[in-house]
Order: C-alpha cells, then sequence, then structure tokens
C-alpha cells in the first residue's frame, strides 16, 4: 500500500489545508463502471473537472455504482459549490466522451441528487483506509 502524506497549503496570510471527504453515485445506482472503460472514463471526467478549479485529488476511487474521494479544495469553495463542480463538470465531461450515456440518462443527469461530503483533516487517517478498502467492503 502506497504511504500517503499531506503537507499544509500555505497562503498569503494563512496556513492549512481543506480536506473532505465525498461519496457520489449514479442517478438510480445504475452500475454505470461496471466496464473499465466507463470507469476510467468517469475518473478522468472527475480529475479534469478537479483540475480547472485548483482541486487537488488525495485519493480517487471508482467503483460500479458509486465514487469516493478524499480532495483538498480552496478555501473559498463551500460544500456546495465544491460538489456542483465534480459533479456537474465531470457529468458534462463524460457526456461528451460517451454519448451513449444519453440513453440511459436522456435528462443528462449522471450523478443522483444527494451526495456525502465532510470535513476529514482530524481523520485523514481513518477516512483514506476506508476509501483504500472499497473493494474488500464491497466484494461480500
Amino acid at each position: 500500500m502506497e504511504q500517503i502524506s499531506v503537507s499544509y497549503n500555505h497562503y498569503s496570510t494563512s496556513v492549512g489545508n481543506n480536506l473532505k471527504t465525498i461519496q457520489i453515485t449514479t442517478k438510480y445506482r445504475y452500475h454505470m463502471m461496471k466496464q473499465e472503460k466507463l470507469k476510467i472514463y468517469c475518473e478522468v471526467a472527475i480529475t479534469e473537472a478537479c483540475k480547472k478549479h485548483r482541486i487537488n485529488i488525495i485519493i480517487i476511487k471508482v467503483l460500479e455504482e458509486h465514487v469516493h474521494l478524499i480532495v483538498d479544495c480552496p478555501r473559498i469553495l463551500s460544500d456546495a459549490q465544491l460538489m456542483q463542480i465534480i459533479k456537474g463538470l465531470s457529468s458534462y465531461i463524460l457526456f461528451r466522451l460517451c454519448p451513449n450515456l444519453r440513453l440511459r440518462y436522456s435528462r443528462g443527469h449522471f450523478w443522483n441528487k444527494g451526495y456525502f461530503c465532510a470535513g476529514c483533516g482530524n481523520d485523514f487517517e481513518r477516512a483514506l483506509a476506508y476509501i483504500e478498502n472499497q473493494e474488500l467492503h464491497h466484494s461480500s
């Protein structure tokens, strides 16, 4: 297992980070990422959405019907804005990469309306271990 460490960011007037643990699910919990190709496209779409808004992905785990992430996002973003960027822009990119997704999602909503988003600065190691072990958790 690769050791992941997070250091503090230095801003003009402060030092720290804004670590968030996130879980998003596909609309209707369809198992859309069963195919390796869609799993890769999903990861690429989320990564590109985050890069565009300077959101640093610490870890991402794409499963069949949901995705877990730990990100370090700019402090100016609220949780709602963060989720709008990740879900909205990644969905937009996914529909461009895979136009056939429109057959299942005609209204263009790839992700479920709800999400989980919580700060994990104090519990980083536990959140990281949870995400790293998702395949074991969901294999039963």
